[in-house]
């Protein structure tokens, strides 16, 4: 779970979202949910992220912000 946070900081920060050990499992439902993959299958997560954050950044940022 949350194989792939660290890769998004700087999403992170732009979203205003603060990661903490309370809210991760939440924000990674919530990222899990925006690219449609299964909970817990977090390289599949992170490869639908990557193109997701390619094709649309602002959108995932503002799905993001959303969700949570």
């Amino acid at each position: 779970m949350t194989c792939y946070f660290r890769h998004m900081k700087e999403i992170f920060e732009k979203a205003g979202v603060e990661v903490s050990k309370e809210n991760k499992k939440d924000i990674d439902k919530v990222i899990h949910g925006i690219v449609g993959v299964e909970y817990k299958n977090c390289s599949s997560t992170w490869k639908a992220v990557k193109l997701k954050l390619a094709e649309d950044e602002e959108g995932f940022i503002q799905a993001l912000k959303t969700g949570l």
